[in-house]
């Protein structure tokens, strides 16, 4: 069985920074990809960005600049780093690991920007 938690998140002044970390465990056979999902209330879960095997990254427009994604696969562990927040990326925020058999999330962690 596999299992994602989530970390980091909380409360903070717009134009600050938070890092979310997303710890993968279990049989993990093959870890194609891990994206970052968010969702504000009364609105659907959209994608904030992934990271694929090998590294390579791609980002939601609105977040591009602003948020990176990096990974340690060794540790089946990927960060989210999200810098110049704003209050419109207040959201559980959601992270979701691509294998070859399945795809799994995690419960989530709350993220909070006052302004």
């Amino acid at each position: 069985q596999v299992r994602l938690v989530e970390s980091g998140g909380g409360l903070v002044q717009a134009g600050g920074s938070l890092r979310l970390s997303c710890a993968a465990s279990g049989s993990i056979f093959s870890m194609n990809a891990m994206g970052w999902y968010r969702q504000a209330p009364g609105k659907q879960r959209e994608l904030v960005g992934t990271m694929y095997s090998g590294s390579l990254t791609n980002y939601a427009d609105s977040v591009k600049g602003r948020f990176t994604i990096s990974g340690d696969t060794a540790k089946n562990t990927v960060w989210l780093q999200m810098n110049s927040l704003k209050p419109e990326d207040t959201a559980v925020y959601y992270c979701k690991l691509y294998t070859d058999r399945s795809q799994y999330w995690g419960q989530g962690t709350q993220v909070t920007v006052s302004s």
